[in-house]
């Protein structure tokens, strides 16, 4: 796979304030959209803007930085910055039209073979969802790993079997304070990444043959694991704004016999959203009055773009019917397979699922995550997160605005580094990935979220990858395909 490094940034001041900067540049996008500064015209400059609002020169050009990045102001030499010509966003996907039939997901094969392609050397990887290597604090964790092999042999000696490592949980549960949840660390079990912790919660909740209630589009990994545990799901209606459609939610466990709901509700993968917290507490509600577990999928939970982390359903739970699920994979570390859950009433059930599953977590990624926890950079790795993906989420969402045919759509994803893009009626996303693939482009075609092969005009790409030249020509060269096949469609899609 190719370096991720991150695009070149000006250097910052001494002392520079990130919210500063930012609340800086949304002012004068304000200015922009009201259009006291013009298109075309030319904006003050660095020196004039520091001395008005007596703030250090460093922070106006990051915030003219962050503007240009928008497409908002571009830069002449010699001349200083002036305003763009702006676009209006893509218009949205409308909300998902699923079945209601309980079918068997058949996704392996696809994610197997779109997993393999993503980690090729010379690939441009849109495919996987996974994070910017530039954006880790890769340095840090080897740092501490590094001081923990010296001082203890437990990292290598020992097995953390369930729960876990208690240092982890703690930290877990100081963490999830400001989701909203009052979590005791022995409320905990550590696992070996989220897709673990999802696997367990089901086997848990739903015997083999059982049905699970998932979101449409979901992602494809929860998809799997309903496939690999010989269970069947229903999708229901989601909308890219504020997710599942609870009506049709109350009729399908109305009627149809659920063992269990499988939602992602914060930065929602492959849509974006974040679900209303009011609309949180009613669908923990909902449950309670049919007595159905939830399994909370919050993996990108910590990447929500907003100034306050979102809460979680687990925080209106009053009978541990939640049972919540996350990991530091996106945020810190892929490579440790660190996760964990909340199960609730099915805690011991979990713990013998994990002991008998793999015995235990690796233990010194664990105390690693721990004590970098602990040590309180958190927060501040999160703000950084969180403003990198956001800009590149715009910049890519502008660049298939520029490059994809007529008729497109795409999400506006509130957290995360996604984006759900919807292709003109008749493209095959199937025959784009395949000949993305042959350009060497990883994409990820709508098949794979979902049971019954929909979305088949739908991609989901990944946002993380930094913007540079290659990343420009790789998006030029999906929009040319799929211009083409727009023009010729070679299957009979259903739009959703």
């Amino acid at each position: 796979m190719r370096s991720t490094r991150e695009k070149p940034q000006p250097a910052r001041s001494k002392g520079l304030d990130d919210k500063l900067y930012v609340a800086l540049a949304e002012r004068l996008a304000t200015l922009i959209d009201a259009g006291t500064l013009a298109v075309g015209e030319r904006i003050p400059s660095v020196r004039r803007l520091s001395e008005q609002f007596k703030v250090a020169p460093g922070t106006v050009l990051h915030a003219y930085r962050l503007l240009e990045d928008q497409g908002r102001i571009r830069a002449r030499p010699q001349s200083g910055f002036y305003v763009c010509p702006t676009r209006q966003p893509l218009p949205e996907p409308r909300s998902s039209t699923p079945g209601p039939r309980a079918a068997s997901p058949t996704v392996g094969d696809l994610v197997m073979r779109m997993s393999e392609m993503s980690a090729a050397e010379d690939v441009v990887p849109l495919g996987h969802a996974i994070p910017n290597a530039a954006c880790l604090p890769t340095q840090q964790l080897n740092r501490l790993s590094a001081a923990i092999s010296r001082r203890t042999s437990r990292g290598f000696n020992y097995y953390d079997v369930p729960p876990g490592c208690r240092e982890l949980r703690v930290q877990v549960a100081k963490h999830y304070i400001a989701a909203g949840c009052g979590l005791s660390p022995d409320d905990i079990v550590t696992t070996s990444g989220c897709q673990e912790a999802i696997g367990l919660c089901l086997r848990a909740a739903v015997e083999p043959g059982g049905v699970v209630v998932v979101d449409s589009p979901t992602y494809y990994g929860i998809l799997q694991a309903i496939e690999m545990l010989g269970m069947r799901a229903i999708e229901v209606p989601t909308s890219p704004r504020v997710g599942v459609d609870l009506e049709v939610l109350e009729r399908t466990l109305s009627t149809r016999k659920v063992a269990a709901c499988l939602f992602v509700t914060n930065c929602h993968n492959p849509l974006g959203f974040v679900m209303p917290e009011d609309r949180k507490r009613k669908l923990v509600h909902l449950l309670a009055r049919h007595d159905v577990p939830l399994i909370e999928d919050d993996t990108y939970g910590d990447l929500a773009y907003g100034d306050q982390r979102p809460s979680v359903c687990k925080a209106f739970d009053a009978h541990g019917r939640v049972m919540l699920c996350s990991s530091f994979s996106k945020t810190l570390a892929p490579g440790a397979r660190v996760g964990w859950c909340a199960p609730g009433r099915y805690l011991e059930k979990v713990k013998r699922l994990k002991f008998c599953n793999t015995i235990a977590t690796a233990t010194l990624p664990q105390l690693t995550i721990a004590e970098y926890l602990a040590a309180g950079g958190y927060a501040h790795q999160l703000r950084k997160m969180r403003r990198i993906y956001r800009d590149q989420v715009h910049q890519l969402s502008q660049a298939v605005q520029r490059n994809f045919p007529p008729g497109t759509r795409a999400t506006r994803p509130a957290g995360g580094h996604v984006l759900w893009v919807e292709l003109p009626s008749g493209t095959d996303s199937m025959e784009l990935f395949d000949r993305a693939a042959d350009a060497k482009i990883s994409i990820a075609p709508g098949p794979l979220f979902s049971t019954k092969g929909d979305y088949r005009n739908f991609i989901r790409l990944n946002c993380s990858v930094p913007g540079d030249a290659q990343l420009e020509r790789a998006i030029q060269t999906l929009g040319a395909f799929a211009e083409d096949l727009s023009r010729a469609p070679t299957a009979k899609v259903r739009s959703a």
